[in-house]
């Protein structure tokens, strides 16, 4: 456990605490749990943590408070709990700063997986990225925030760079679409991911890329999009 990834939990109901801290544990995550705010607080700066699972009704400090306070100090990924689930608290949620969204009860199989897709997630941004990629004619500055097609600079929105980034990281992997609404817009509940579509669309012309006979973005119908280039080239 010496060089596991360590995870607060903090929920102030012990059965649920221990049964989540016993389904981290069994990931080989090493696991911290406190049933209130103001623990939580203490724990969080007295060590480094990879991510935090935090309930919102807590005694001491309420959840809401807790998670501004360590996100006003770390950019460590937070799942949040609640009993609470319409529209409005899950955007509050996310603007706090949560990366996800759990509602209860929840299965604690499916937050072991969101902690686990957020643990990678975390890994792979973290990992140091190539300056410069040349995918065919595309090439792309990573550093730059810059994208040349047949040596022609693309003229990008924000989000069609980011999707374009996304989609062209791991080539050949297919990316759902609730994934590149986390990725590229930010937030991740129903309702937004048509948005995706649009900007594939706008970036599919910009790139030339005919649908039909895609040369980088192929559509996995039912699922998402793949980018699909071979590399002849990088720097």
């Amino acid at each position: 456990m010496e060089n596991a990834r360590r995870v607060l939990v903090v929920e102030d109901e012990r059965q649920a605490r221990d049964v989540v801290e016993a389904y981290l544990e069994r990931d080989g995550l090493w696991v911290t749990a406190v049933g209130d705010g103001l623990k939580a607080l203490d724990a969080f700066e007295s060590a480094h943590y990879d991510l935090v699972v935090l309930d919102l009704n807590l005694p001491g400090m309420p959840g809401e408070e807790v998670c501004k306070r360590i996100r006003d100090q770390s950019d460590v990924p937070i799942i949040m709990l609640t009993a609470k689930g319409t529209e409005e608290e899950r955007i509050t949620g996310l603007d706090l700063g949560a990366d996800d969204y759990l509602v209860k009860p929840f299965s604690p199989r499916e937050l072991a997986a969101r902690v686990r897709a957020l643990l990678r997630r975390a890994r792979a941004e973290s990992e140091p990225q190539r300056s410069r990629v040349v995918f065919g004619s595309l090439a792309m500055d990573l550093a730059g925030h810059r994208v040349w097609l047949d040596e022609e600079e693309l003229d990008l929105t924000a989000s069609e760079y980011k999707l374009l980034a996304t989609l062209s990281r791991f080539p050949g992997r297919v990316y759902s679409r609730m994934e590149l609404v986390e990725k590229v817009l930010g937030y991740d509940f129903e309702g937004y991911e048509r948005a995706i579509d649009s900007h594939v669309k706008n970036l599919r012309a910009k790139l030339r890329d005919d649908p039909r006979e895609p040369r980088f973005i192929h559509t996995v119908f039912g699922v998402g999009y793949r980018f699909d280039s071979p590399v002849d080239g990088e720097e």
